[in-house]
């Protein structure tokens, strides 16, 4: 869909580095990079991975014009045979990455890149600042959706979204995170999602009164008629000059918006002036501001919503607005030889998990529950069929045996040597296979108030890996 050239779209450190690489005996190295975060968004249980798609797409196109490579010379920052160097640049490593939609946890690897240390490191800007907004939307539409209890929800955030970018892929990761539809025309042109849409304020003060209004509307869309019943006052005027107009269309497939006042309260009166004017199929839609906090809040209160849309706190994630995916150094060839790499924080939480890994996500073979994540390192095998101990990686006294489970590893290959591998599925499978995949965790972990804390375990063998890199400064003990 987009056809700009987005190649510096970069940090400047990640064009000073590969300039320093390329007259360094760096150069040809092959280096191994992370992809993963720290926090979940709004204290929750869980993450959703979204913008692997759109990933794909600059990867595949990754490429400098004369025209970036004169801009570049102009800096008189870069060598001369660098930027010649830049003339045939194009990615030719291994990225493996989780399906979009996939539940994701602090600390996993959700996306591995291996590939020349120039390349590996470039591409990091693009990665993260899609990888974060998009994530960070899939995880606020999960949230929303499962608050509304099976109701529609559609994203209509386009307005409030910061800038055009944010709105086209925001409505995108919306989607995959469980909303119905959006209002964005141009998303749901481009990536074949269902369009949903009513009337402004505007529509009906446009006319001499609401009813006009109301029934021009209705006259013009008889299939699809959704009227905004709270221009001027939605029981005494909306709702009654609504049922007029559409009894005097013959429309019964309908229904009505609010947008402002006391929504539990007011979609409880309509619904009973709908029902006894034997509207019974009429549809209630919700807007303004809302989020899961009040969706749930209103549902408690006996709220009769169909269909909630969801604006500036779904398309911002307001409450949380920086999903904070990071971008680490996990290892390196020297000689054919992976040597695992590690950063060393005195905060914890910044402590990266070294080498070359892999994630397995274990199922319960009995009724498909996950049961944890299971970090090991890339060449480790281990048997499905014997019982595995987990252990915590901090806390390392807490300790489980697992018999009756089936391990999935999570990551795909998406490209390997630079060529294409993966074969991606349409958003509405996305969208479905993350439902299934919310609805394998624990209900503890999907609650939304302090929720119960999803295991990411490592490897024996990784964990004494890591206790060697800590307890050497980040070198092995044989180096």
């Amino acid at each position: 869909m987009d056809n700009r050239n987005l190649t510096l779209l970069c940090d400047f450190y990640e064009l000073t580095m590969a300039n320093g690489y390329f007259f360094s005996d760096r150069k040809d190295g092959i280096a191994y990079f992370d992809v993963f975060f720290r926090d979940i968004p709004d204290g929750g249980g869980f993450a959703i991975a979204a913008g692997l798609g759109q990933i794909i797409d600059y990867i595949k196109n990754l490429k400098f014009t004369a025209e970036d490579i004169e801009y570049l010379r102009g800096l008189n920052m870069f060598g001369e045979e660098f930027l010649e160097y830049l003339k045939d640049f194009r990615f030719t490593g291994d990225i493996y990455a989780v399906p979009e939609g996939t539940p994701i946890f602090p600390r996993e690897p959700v996306m591995t890149i291996k590939a020349p240390v120039i390349e590996a490191q470039f591409i990091e800007t693009y990665v993260l600042t899609t990888f974060n907004h998009q994530s960070l939307i899939a995880t606020k539409a999960n949230r929303i959706t499962r608050a509304a209890e099976g109701r529609v929800v559609s994203e209509f955030g386009a307005r409030r979204a910061h800038g055009a970018d944010a709105a086209i892929h925001g409505a995108r990761a919306a989607y995959i995170g469980g909303v119905a539809g959006t209002s964005c025309v141009i998303s749901a042109k481009e990536y074949s999602l269902p369009v949903s849409g009513t009337m402004a304020h505007s529509w009906v003060q446009m006319f001499d009164d609401e009813y006009t209004a109301f029934k021009t509307y209705c006259e013009l869309y008889p299939d699809n008629a959704t009227l905004l019943v709270d221009t001027y006052n939605v029981l005494k005027s909306g709702v009654p000059n609504a049922i007029k107009a559409f009894k005097e269309c013959g429309i019964t497939k309908c229904g009505v918006r609010i947008d402002s006042g006391d929504i539990a309260y007011l979609s409880k009166e309509v619904r009973k002036m709908l029902d006894d004017a034997g509207m019974h199929g009429c549809k209630i839609v919700v807007t303004n501001s809302l989020d899961e906090k009040i969706i749930k809040d209103i549902l408690r209160q006996g709220a009769k919503v169909d269909v909630f849309g969801v604006g500036e706190r779904l398309i911002t994630a307001k409450s949380h607005p920086v999903f904070g995916g990071v971008y680490k150094l996990a290892a390196i060839e020297e000689n054919g030889k992976i040597i695992p790499k590690i950063k060393i924080s005195e905060n914890p939480d910044k402590i990266t998990n070294p080498h070359f890994k892999k994630v397995y996500r274990l199922f319960r073979k009995s009724d498909g529950v996950a049961i944890a994540d299971y970090i090991t390192l890339h060449d480790e095998e281990f048997d499905t069929n014997s019982p595995i101990e987990l252990f915590d990686p901090v806390f390392t006294w807490k300790r489980q045996t697992v018999t009756d489970y089936v391990a999935v590893e999570l990551m795909k290959p998406i490209f390997i040597n630079g060529e294409f591998v993966y074969e991606a599925p349409t958003l509405s499978e996305m969208r479905d296979y993350c439902k299934a995949q919310v609805d394998s965790l624990w209900d503890e972990v999907r609650r939304f108030e302090n929720p119960h804390r999803y295991y990411v375990d490592l490897s024996q063998k990784l964990w004494d890996l890591k206790q060697e890199l800590l307890s050497n400064g980040g070198k092995l003990k044989n180096n």
